[in-house]
């Protein structure tokens, strides 16, 4: 068989091409991004993960900076000894890693759009009575009565003063509609 036409030809240096830049971005590329602030700044990247980690005061080996205690019995220490600290010479990283994490963490619990209409549809038009809701036309998915309670507990949980609105806004309409 014929060999492809550019196959055989020498392949020639390209002078137009900066070595310098093209190797400065593969090491960018084959460096792995350090998602965290306060660590990718205070960050060095002439020393090593575990020097950088020490002076952070950072554990690189989570077993070796909290070992598993054996069950064997525990011999009396000799004050003399004393192993060697380890000297931290960025705590401000580690005091903004404790602060951060301090913090209450944000409720992120939603429902639907889809689902908060079905539930309001299904109080609207049945009140509490969730056998009449499993039978209703817009049931769409079948849902049990038990099934239909959970979705409008879970409804209640997550948006209280909403659903306390919706039943204020449902009996003001009662009364209207009495009038």
């Amino acid at each position: 068989m014929p060999k492809a036409k550019g196959k055989s030809r020498r392949q020639k240096f390209n002078y137009n091409v900066n070595r310098k830049r093209l190797l400065r971005a593969s090491r960018k590329r084959s460096a792995p991004r350090i998602k965290c602030t306060t660590i990718r700044h205070a960050w060095d990247s002439n020393k090593s993960v575990a020097h950088n980690l020490a002076e952070m005061g950072l554990a690189r080996d989570p077993n070796k900076a909290v070992p598993i205690q054996k069950r064997e019995p525990r011999v009396m220490e000799v004050d003399g000894q004393e192993g060697r600290k380890k000297i931290v010479r960025k705590p401000y990283v580690l005091n903004e890693l404790e602060s951060e994490a301090s913090l209450p963490e944000k409720k992120c619990e939603t429902l639907s759009g889809d689902l908060i209409e079905y539930v309001q549809h299904m109080i609207k038009n049945h009140g509490e009575n969730y056998k009449a809701m499993a039978r209703d036309e817009k049931n769409y998915y079948q849902d049990t009565p038990k099934q239909i309670k959970r979705k409008i507990n879970v409804y209640k949980r997550f948006y209280p003063k909403e659903y306390h609105a919706f039943v204020a806004s449902l009996q003001q309409e009662k009364m209207d509609y009495r009038q």
